[in-house]
């Protein structure tokens, strides 16, 4: 059968200035010019005979022609992916980039990591550190996992702190979280102490963006609520953090009390650089996932990381 297609170079740049409502996004993630950009979609409207963007403002929006196709396209694009995969051969693939969320990293993965380096010491591993991991409002989201390069010639997984929903994308869930209050041990006996929920309104709270996306709101405002203080203590006051990391460091250098999730702290209590004043918990609905595109699933380095990664995260259900 003789197919009658556009450029596959076209329709390419067409998908990603759709996934990003931008033609300026989608030039930065191709590496070609704006103009380039705007050629290859005119040349693809000229072709198709429709017009597949508006103008709104500052951006983009897909017509409706647009919009109907986007999904096959995408489908389209994933299976030419698994079909150059099947010819193309992976043995020596020696690199693997880990994409999580920075605390989670930091926190969990680090200490962890030198083992992994051991058992397969050919792997090159790369670790990047990004709050995009933490699913908009604890839901996944496909424009998240959207971003992972199918054609790449390197491995990439993420690790997710989100629902678990990823159509299209192999995810096996590590193990879930606890929100807890954490602060330093100075401070908790410091003036004013920290002997009740209640004496929060006198201690500043540090907020943090991640937090308030794992609680689908104000986590502040929920952990106060299960501690039968709400009435008590202002949650809405406190500087606020761009990430779980920056204000569990502000938590440990005294600068007022933190939000936290279990497992990430517990070598910090265990080591008494933080202490958990009060045994409240709040359990989201939420746990860590490792993600991978299926298309890359099976590849060596993967397989490696994901059987270790899993062997390692029943560990952690079973200590808790």
């Amino acid at each position: 059968m003789i197919y009658r297609l556009p450029s596959l170079n076209a329709l390419r740049v067409f998908e990603s200035a759709a996934r990003h409502l931008s033609f300026k996004e989608a030039a930065a993630e191709l590496h070609i010019t704006q103009a380039a950009v705007s050629h290859q979609i005119k040349s693809l409207e000229e072709y198709l005979g429709v017009e597949l963007f508006r103008r709104e403002g500052r951006g983009v929006q897909l017509t409706e022609a647009a919009r109907a196709s986007l999904p096959r396209l995408r489908e389209g694009f994933d299976a030419l992916a698994a079909a150059v995969e099947t010819i193309h051969e992976r043995g020596a693939e020696t690199e693997l980039i880990i994409t999580a969320p920075p605390v989670f990293a930091a926190r969990w993965l680090m200490p962890r990591l030198a083992e992994f380096s051991k058992l397969a010491p050919q792997i090159e591993v790369r670790v990047v550190g990004s709050s995009r991991m933490v699913d908009v409002g604890a839901l996944d989201s496909a424009a998240l996992t959207g971003d992972l390069d199918l054609r790449g010639e390197t491995s990439g997984v993420e690790i997710h702190l989100g629902a678990g929903d990823y159509s299209g994308f192999r995810a096996d869930r590590l193990f879930g979280v606890a929100m807890v209050l954490v602060a330093s041990p100075e401070l908790v006996k410091g003036e004013p102490p920290l002997r009740e929920p209640a004496d929060l309104s006198r201690h500043v709270l540090l907020h943090d963006d991640a937090m308030d996306l794992v609680a689908h709101g104000n986590g502040w405002q929920k952990w106060l609520e299960a501690a039968g203080v709400a009435d008590k203590v202002d949650g809405s006051r406190g500087p606020r953090f761009s990430t779980n990391m920056l204000s569990i460091e502000a938590a440990s250098q005294k600068l007022g009390v933190a939000l936290a999730l279990r497992p990430m702290v517990d070598a910090d209590i265990a080591s008494k650089r933080l202490v958990e004043p009060f045994k409240i918990e709040v359990k989201p609905q939420s746990a860590y996932y490792l993600v991978c595109p299926e298309v890359i699933a099976d590849r060596p380095a993967v397989v490696a990381f994901r059987k270790w990664l899993l062997e390692k995260a029943e560990a952690e259900r079973v200590r808790r």
